[in-house]
């Protein structure tokens, strides 16, 4: 019985090369893998889930593969693997897929729609007719042009998703097709799209007129260093052809040009110096970030692209067809390639996260009316359990809405204050609220900036629109928080979203991926390289184990604080107000995923340990006083570690592994002092030789023996009487003859007391 290996080896390569395809000639890859795998965040360390990995992808010249076959043990059927083939096809813009035992061949054409058995594999020129064929590609010239080489000489691949983009730009533009919108995700490289398009082109020598020359490209942007980096960088390959159009200067005899539409277009002061060249005089305009601007009728830049009408014109963009870019989209037409932002994420290209998951002591424990009680409108509360679920939609908790709004804004200290964030509230009323009280904690900022926080919801209409629009623009700086119930969960393009923040019950899967692709953008650009999910519903650790999200289960054996809201005691009609109480914030969990990126697992985080501490204790003092006492240390920390916090892990998430765990503690939560193992230990003997001067030489030895294993490995050194078993402490004798050293083992253990009560004592 063979395996798939063997069924490689021993019959696929042997058929492919009989059939034409020729290894030596990279006409065929093996054990391709197109993907990175997703990204997953772990400390400040970046690690990658599983590849996709083809058996073997046909190519029929270096830089055009054709089809993708997939193999499988001969024992199984020849068509087993067809699926996987197809599945790779699909996401590689093949239309050609192939599965095979080693004995038989299945085929499937995406062009046809039908499924054949074979038992050879087809020529590289049958494959190849066919596609032409079913292109529409007749001319000789366009059939070699689209075959023409990328630039490889920087040795960077092009991803698939890139080449797919390159291959069918370059063949719309030789079929005719004169207005061209690729949209990319951010961060995709489409740059590097643009420029492989340009160096097809322009080494097969194409142009709009069909003279023997090589074309003239106009590369435009709106800002100068997405002019500048593609120009000295990406583009380097042109050398000379290469020209940037700058100080009113405009420049013939080059064939690629760069330039940003405010050089080049009609201001007060100048007529345009776009108009200094004729109307036909480029072949292709190539516009970068093409939603910024560039297609709005009532853009000055539009008349630029109207005025090279002759040429065609290429827009990319990162952003899916939404209202406020429809005219991009209009002017554009249908995107000839879109890769989005899921499967961007998926791949590995996009947006690692965090899932901060953060419970209020109501929403971990519930909330109760004490006995008729009344809302703040006199109406009387039904008596019942209310949890989450009812929170703001039912139950109306001020001190709640607080409470989070206290905690964003610290979370945003600790961080960025001016990241861009989008609070999503549980209906209009609760958004304002929620804008109130933010604005309420950050007043300092907020009589510098009176747009600082901003509800964005129907009831605003033209004054939410336009707070919306510049929250939305890359250069502008506030409003830096929108609050909002479901106006912003769709067609809303928020590049710089840095924190999302869910403050209700998201029921629906495709509501709350459409939530969360507003951060899930990277503009490395703008140093936007991940973004954050400040959960305080449980809505985001629920819906990323839903396997329509991803497939991202839970981790097992855990159980996640207020994860289950609790049942209300029916549906009342009316929304009842409460003003009393205060709410405190009783975990703040965050969730990264695993090195295989199949599940969310809980991370250390330094301001959640501050946080307990500080609820524990109310100086280094107090910490001290169960530090030094095995018994009460061993208590607090078993307490820690029923909250989270892990003293090892914290240790090697702030990378000081030398430092008592005391000292770390105390440090982040009350920012004393750090100091490391032998600081203490060196501390102790320099300042208190009478100390040891009551013992022993001998029991003196095994004092400083202990000290130093504290010093080498930590406070667990103090175990007693384990610590007497361990060399050199055990070279003393057994551990009877040892606490005979000290007068017994009362005595002993008294001593390694005091030893770690003057550790301690600065």
């Amino acid at each position: 019985m063979s395996s798939e290996a063997d069924t490689c080896r021993k019959y696929v390569v042997p058929k492919l090369e009989s059939a034409g395809w020729d290894r030596s000639q990279h006409s065929y890859i093996e054990q391709k893998e197109f993907t990175d795998g997703r990204v997953t965040k772990v400390g400040d360390r970046y690690e990658r889930g599983p590849k996709k990995r083809a058996d073997y992808i046909l190519r029929y010249s270096h830089d055009f593969s054709i089809a993708v076959v997939e193999a499988k043990a001969d024992y199984k059927l020849p068509a087993d693997g067809l699926q996987q083939a197809k599945d790779y096809a699909e996401i590689l813009g093949l239309k050609f897929a192939y599965s095979t035992n080693g004995r038989s061949i299945v085929e499937f054409n995406y062009f046809t729609g039908l499924q054949r058995e074979m038992s050879e594999f087809p020529a590289p020129d049958e494959l190849w007719s066919k596609y032409c064929e079913a292109k529409g590609l007749k001319d000789d010239k366009v059939k070699k042009s689209l075959l023409t080489p990328n630039d490889n000489t920087s040795g960077k691949v092009m991803r698939y998703y890139q080449q797919i983009a390159i291959d069918r730009t370059v063949e719309a533009i030789l079929g005719g097709q004169k207005r061209i919108l690729l949209t990319l995700a951010t961060g995709t490289g489409k740059t590097d799209v643009a420029f492989q398009t340009c160096w097809k082109l322009w080494n097969a020598r194409w142009n709009r007129t069909g003279e023997y020359r090589k074309p003239k490209v106009l590369y435009l942007s709106d800002r100068t260093i997405l002019v500048d980096d593609p120009k000295d960088k990406t583009f380097a390959p042109f050398g000379d052809a290469r020209w940037r159009i700058e100080s009113g200067k405009a420049t013939k005899g080059r064939e690629i040009y760069f330039t940003t539409y405010q050089a080049i277009a009609e201001d007060e002061s100048r007529t345009g110096l776009y108009r200094d060249y004729s109307p036909d005089f480029f072949d292709l305009i190539i516009v970068d970030e093409c939603h910024r601007g560039s297609a709005r009728d009532e853009s000055n830049w539009r008349e630029i692209l109207q005025y090279f009408k002759s040429a065609y014109q290429l827009g990319m963009t990162a952003t899916p067809l939404r209202d406020v870019n429809r005219d991009t989209y209009e002017y554009f037409g249908k995107p000839l390639y879109t890769y989005s932002l899921r499967q961007g994420i998926e791949d590995g290209f996009l947006a690692p996260y965090r899932v901060h998951r953060i419970v209020t002591n109501v929403d971990a424990a519930g909330w109760m009316p004490y006995k008729d009680q009344r809302d703040k409108d006199g109406k009387p509360i039904p008596q019942g359990h209310y949890g989450t679920k009812e929170f703001e939609s039912l139950i109306s908790l001020h001190a709640r809405t607080e409470a989070i709004a206290r905690n964003i804004t610290e979370f945003m200290k600790s961080t960025d204050r001016f990241a861009k964030t989008m609070v999503f509230c549980v209906d209009q009323e609760h958004a304002l609220d929620m804008q109130k009280e933010l604005n309420n904690c950050n007043a300092d900022l907020v009589r510098q900036y009176p747009d600082y926080v901003c509800r964005v919801t129907a009831d605003e209409g033209d004054l939410g629109k336009a707070a919306l629009s510049r929250f939305q623009e890359l250069e502008t700086r506030t409003p830096v928080i929108l609050t909002t119930s479901r106006l912003l969960s769709t067609g809303v393009d928020a590049p710089l979203c840095r924190n999302i923040i869910i403050a209700r019950v998201i029921e629906s899967i495709v509501e709350f991926k459409q939530i969360i692709g507003r951060g899930t953008r990277i503009r490395e650009d703008y140093g936007k390289l991940f973004f954050n999910i400040l959960d305080y519903t449980g809505s985001a650790i629920v819906k990323f184990s839903d396997p329509e999200f991803d497939g991202d289960p839970l981790p097992t054996g855990k159980t996640i604080p207020g994860l289950q809201a609790k049942e209300g005691p029916g549906t009342p009609r009316e929304k009842y107000h409460v003003d009393e109480g205060y709410v405190t914030i009783d975990t703040h969990l965050v969730y990264e995923m695993d090195k295989d990126g199949r599940r969310l697992r809980v991370i250390e985080l330094r301001d959640y340990t501050a946080e307990r501490v500080r609820a524990m204790y109310v100086s280094p003092g107090e910490v001290r006083k169960d530090w030094v006492d095995v018994d009460r240390r061993n208590e607090l920390v078993l307490s820690l570690e029923d909250k989270g916090i892990s003293l090892k892990e914290l240790a090697e998430i702030v990378k000081r592994p030398d430092v008592d765990p005391f000292d770390l503690l105390c440090n982040l939560a009350f920012n004393a002092p750090i100091k490391t193992r032998w600081d203490r230990a060196d501390q102790m003997r320099n300042n208190n030789q009478d100390f040891f001067d009551r013992y022993t030489p001998e029991a003196k030895e095994v004092l400083n023996e202990i000290l130093q294993k504290y010093a080498d490995h930590g406070v667990t050194q103090f175990s007693f009487p384990d610590i007497l078993k361990v060399p050199p402490i055990s070279n003393h004798g057994n551990i009877g003859e040892i606490a005979g050293l000290f007068g017994g083992a009362e005595h002993l253990r008294d001593a390694i007391t005091k030893m770690q009560s003057l550790i301690y004592s600065e």
